[in-house]
């Protein structure tokens, strides 16, 4: 029926992709991204002060937060 067709874009290559398809994948990428960067700097820290994964476990804390912290400011508010 011609009611159930996806639109198309106007320049006719059949690629049509809805409006902020990716910010779910951006979002999981930055949070990703900033527990391992930031476990990653807990794991070094352990070896050199020489604890036993206390600083692992802050750093990975800490990148969920600023990661969090990322989502929020450039994709965007959660709804009210």
């Amino acid at each position: 029926m011609a009611g159930d067709q996806t639109p198309q874009p106007a320049d006719g290559t059949g690629d049509y992709q809805p409006p902020n398809a990716g910010q779910g994948w951006t979002a999981l990428a930055y949070l990703i991204a900033g527990m391992l960067v930031w476990g990653l700097i807990g794991w070094l820290v352990d070896r050199w002060l020489e604890t036993d994964g206390v600083a692992i476990g802050i750093g990975v804390v800490l990148g969920a937060a600023g990661g969090i912290y990322l989502v929020i400011r450039r994709l965007g508010a959660p709804p009210n």
